[in-house]
């Protein structure tokens, strides 16, 4: 018996060195050769690995248990680090070409469930009335509750045409959301544009994806074929980012060359950048430069950045960058604050480790991560609520080191506060919760005549007086 255990121990803890092998472990430890094998760790989790094959109520593969732990140990790292397996990595590289079956929907870990960042724009999440901070707590019959956002991903993906019933749980709802949507090909046009009135141009981005450069310099050159602007608003409210090569791009395309557009600062080398408005930062190939004949006017054109809580990662790198080099005044509510790099690490076999590798700066140095980026001009629409969610309500969020001080290890008990911090915020409804749903405007189309923030931009842009909150307009607009 004692040798039947040994011999199982041997192969559990040889599984473990051999998976930590195939993820460079042994290239890491050349690097960090000071720092000693957690060994005993490793006999811990052998001892786990063979417990469970042998007394688990059903029988359990390999596979799925390896599997399974290394994506516990990714998920415990922060909410944007993930393990890829085939379909994921495909999707993932399918997603940032923008053409895509599925519902429409930008998805996070929070408190172990599946969590809307947000609705994209004209998919069958957007009409259905899903928002951002619903809760998918069932995908189909499948509860979510644990599950790898690669794999809830790849479940709500899926052929158009095919139907598919999401559960929701809404923060001021007491009763769970059913919603039945059929598949779409989702094809996120990621830059809209157009002439608000003769010579103030409107241009929104919605992701930044691959082509999302070469779009804005062909909606920029489109705008001035209509004449010289007087005045542009850019519009990444919503906009969940994307790849960070396209930001440095239409960062370059309203800033002056070589300007200093985002930092990085990570362990590695290859995690510390600095990324200037020059074709070596922004062009992902040898392809030909998409913004060396842009009209000369959109360098000095006066600009608006429209932003509000879903603007995040890539698109509050633009609008840092922009704010800081003072090309624009931003205008709305406090962005996102996802201040983080992720690195897509291929691992062989079709997998990939989508993992966090570095924090990102503004020009001036600020850190954006869990702060977000608080607008020069505070508008506010009504969308917005204070319970809406943001990166520092999120399980597991990086923290801000302090300057000039090293990544500080959170530890258990720092963790333990985080959590506890996040399980606070999702507490059950609340008079205060159910009265700011209630103060909710229904939806609206950016860009439209009705959007208030617009309206306060194109102000803005022309010298006129600002509005700061549309409440203020219906409490006048009330008779007395």
């Amino acid at each position: 018996m004692g040798n039947g255990w040994k011999k199982a121990g041997l192969i559990g803890l040889g599984a473990v060195l051999g998976l930590l092998l195939s993820l460079n472990f042994s290239a890491m430890a050349e690097k960090e050769a000071r720092l000693p094998i957690p060994y005993d760790d490793l006999q811990l989790f052998s001892a786990v690995f063979v417990r469970i094959k042998k007394e688990y109520v059903e029988p359990v593969s390999d596979d799925k248990l390896i599997k399974e732990a290394i994506n516990g140990m990714v998920h415990g790292l922060d909410p944007h680090s993930d393990f890829l397996d085939a379909d994921a990595y495909r999707e993932l590289q399918v997603s940032t070409q923008g053409r895509f079956g599925g519902l429409g929907i930008e998805v996070g870990v929070e408190d172990g469930f599946i969590k809307v960042v947000s609705p994209i724009e004209e998919t069958p999440a957007f009409r259905a009335g899903i928002k951002a901070g619903d809760l998918i707590v069932k995908i189909d019959d499948t509860a979510t509750r644990g599950m790898a956002l690669s794999d809830a991903v790849s479940k709500m993906r899926g052929k158009p045409g095919t139907q598919i019933v999401l559960t929701v749980a809404r923060k001021e709802i007491d009763a769970p959301l059913t919603f039945t949507l059929t598949r779409e090909e989702i094809v996120v046009k990621s830059v809209k544009a157009k002439l608000i009135e003769p010579h103030y141009g409107y241009i929104r981005i919605r992701q930044f994806q691959e082509r999302t450069g070469e779009d804005l310099a062909k909606a920029i050159k489109e705008l001035y074929k209509q004449g010289d602007l007087t005045g542009l608003v850019l519009d990444v409210r919503t906009d969940p980012g994307g790849l960070l090569p396209t930001a440095v791009g239409v960062s370059a395309a309203f800033l002056p060359k070589d300007s200093l557009v985002v930092y990085t600062d990570g362990r590695t080398p290859d995690a510390r950048m600095r990324l200037s408005a020059s074709k070596e930062n922004y062009l992902r190939s040898r392809s030909e430069d998409y913004l060396k004949d842009l009209p000369a006017g959109i360098k000095t054109v006066p600009m608006v950045v429209l932003v509000d809580g879903g603007t995040a990662s890539a698109s509050e790198i633009v609008a840092g960058a922009l704010q800081d080099h003072k090309r624009a005044v931003v205008m709305g509510t406090q962005t996102f604050g996802k201040g983080s790099v992720q690195t897509i690490l291929p691992l062989g076999h079709n997998t990939g480790l989508k993992l966090t590798t570095a924090r990102y700066y503004t020009p001036n140095g600020r850190s954006i991560q869990a702060k977000g980026i608080e607008p020069d001009i505070a508008v506010d629409d009504g969308r917005d609520l204070p319970s809406r969610l943001r990166e520092a309500n999120l399980e597991h969020h990086l923290e801000v080191p302090a300057p000039g001080a090293p990544p500080a290890d959170a530890g258990p008990n720092a963790k333990a506060k985080s959590a506890g911090a996040s399980i606070k915020a999702e507490s059950k409804p609340t008079a205060k919760a159910d009265a700011e749903a209630a103060a909710q405007p229904p939806r609206f189309e950016f860009g439209a005549p009705e959007d208030f923030q617009l309206q306060q931009a194109v102000n803005q842009l022309k010298g006129l007086p600002v509005v700061a909150s549309s409440k203020a307009v219906s409490a006048q607009a009330k008779p007395q």
